[in-house]
């Protein structure tokens, strides 16, 4: 049986209907970039997140390189980040002039450890980004406490994991800016490149709002010098029907990942671990493959018609444009053991039972 990594069209045959409705609705206004549907999207956006202001961007990444504009990130600034994660964390703090700090990530469920982040702070530091990945919040809490010591910025990168929880809270309720991504492959996925920041602080969101059009405050005044990061009202509308089911497909992911957890249990695959006070979405199903066989494990996979992937095999102070920060390797052992054993399997919500049997029977055949 062949499973996909990820699989769209189930979706998309579930919500046409609305979907097509509403491209329909605003192809009739001809109004294509902000407006009403993008006004909508941000207020239903706040309304979920339980924050005071959301403001739909263009991207995550640029929800990210916005967010530390309006936070004053530029040149001479250090933003404390993991390098176990995907690209755009970095790059953005690299884009607004600052330098990425690194701090390994933890050996359990990938996040940043807020012990390895007070170790990092200089006098230089800024701001914290920690992320949110493959569904599952960071330790805000704590970093939040530690941020509130040092007075500095929290940037939270929740590009996988809007709805998730932590401590009953959810994303956006921690930081002073959240960035989401609506890359089609995300829980939340537009028809195409789609971002949000979500804050309780009005005078951020201000900001936010008129770096998206160029630091635009009132037509061709220009407080701040911004950039084209605004959110199409096509994705907005389209997003607008999918946050309707949002909660339901992320019950159906967190069975699916108790449908493998106990399939599981007992074998050399390591299942992804949520601590007792997280909620995750499972935004991707991230097993470990210990001892050196997960390249191995990935190709059986893929023989065998299972989609799988890695996220993610080089970790950011390996790569070859960050070679300026002067990291070796070593430097961070747990994300470099994570680039070498992690694998992603399906997980999104309309899998089947046969199909994740599927994906076990395969995976043990070279793991049992």
């Amino acid at each position: 049986m062949n499973v996909p990594l990820l699989d769209l069209q189930p979706q998309y045959a579930e919500l046409k209907d609305e979907t097509d409705a509403v491209i329909a609705e605003v192809c009739a206004s001809q109004r294509f970039i902000l407006g009403p549907q993008v006004e909508a999207f941000e207020a239903e956006v706040a309304t979920y997140c339980g924050t005071q202001c959301a403001v739909g961007v263009s991207s995550g990444t640029d929800a990210l390189i916005v967010s530390l504009m309006a936070a004053g990130v530029g040149p001479g600034d250090e933003v404390i980040t993991s390098p176990f994660t995907f690209f755009g964390t970095a790059g953005s703090i690299a884009r607004v002039g600052a330098k990425p700090v690194f701090v390994d990530c933890g050996s359990s469920c990938f996040n940043l450890e807020p012990e390895q982040i007070e170790a990092a702070i200089t006098e230089k530091t800024k701001a914290i980004m920690p992320i949110d990945l493959f569904g599952q919040m960071a330790d805000m809490r704590s970093i939040m406490e530690i941020a509130g010591e040092r007075n500095l910025a929290v940037i939270e990168d929740s590009a996988q994991s809007i709805g998730a929880a932590h401590h009953g809270l959810k994303t956006g309720q921690y930081a002073d800016l959240t960035t989401f991504s609506f890359f089609p492959s995300k829980n939340l996925g537009g028809f195409g490149d789609g971002g949000m920041v979500v804050t309780d602080n009005v005078e951020l969101a201000s900001k936010c709002k008129a770096l998206r059009m160029h630091g635009e405050t009132q037509r061709y005044h220009h407080q701040l010098i911004g950039g084209n990061f605004r959110l199409d009202a096509l994705q907005a509308a389209i997003l607008r029907v999918k946050l309707r089911y949002l909660d339901k497909w992320s019950a159906q992911r967190r069975g699916n990942a108790d449908y493998y957890n106990e399939r599981l249990m007992e074998t050399p695959v390591i299942a992804p671990v949520v601590y007792d006070f997280n909620e995750s979405i499972y935004n991707q199903y991230t097993v470990r493959i210990p001892d050196g066989r997960r390249d191995t494990v990935q190709a059986h996979l893929s023989e065998a018609g299972i989609g799988c992937a890695v996220y993610y095999p080089i970790p950011l102070h390996l790569q070859e444009c960050f070679a300026y920060l002067g990291h070796s390797r070593g430097d961070f052992p747990e994300s470099e053991q994570a680039c070498t054993e992690v694998l992603s399997l399906p997980i999104y919500p309309e899998l089947t039972d046969a199909q994740q049997d599927a994906v076990v029977a395969a995976l043990l055949e070279c793991c049992g």
